[in-house]
């Protein structure tokens, strides 16, 4: 099949739209930010603050957990409906966890520590 000299014209190239990739450039580096200081945080804090150190992880990853699911996996550009139908039952599991890990250690104590 042969070319016709329109086939490589440059300008042709110029209707193409640039990648947007700046938004997953920041969000990245949001996360490298954030997985750094969760580093400093863990040598600098006292084996001794270690409920302290695991709730900062806690909410560090969640925040992490934000960046990814927003940009990378684009929910950030959905529909108000669509995320908060996915945030509400992630909510209501992670209230659950939280109230299963809590009363499991209560009961283990009870039982354990007689």
């Amino acid at each position: 099949m042969a070319h016709s000299a329109q086939d490589f014209d440059p300008s042709v190239e110029a209707h193409h739209a640039k990648p947007n990739t700046r938004p997953i450039f920041i969000a990245l580096a949001w996360i490298v930010g954030i997985t750094t200081l969760e580093f400093a945080i863990a040598f600098a804090l006292p084996h001794t603050m270690a409920t302290l150190k695991n709730s900062i992880f806690i909410v560090m990853t969640i925040l992490k957990a934000f960046f990814i699911v927003g940009e990378f996996m684009h929910l950030k550009h959905e529909t108000k409906g669509l995320i908060w139908t996915i945030l509400i039952p992630m909510a209501l599991l992670v209230w659950l966890l939280v109230a299963l890990v809590t009363e499991g250690s209560y009961i283990g104590e009870v039982i354990f520590n007689r």
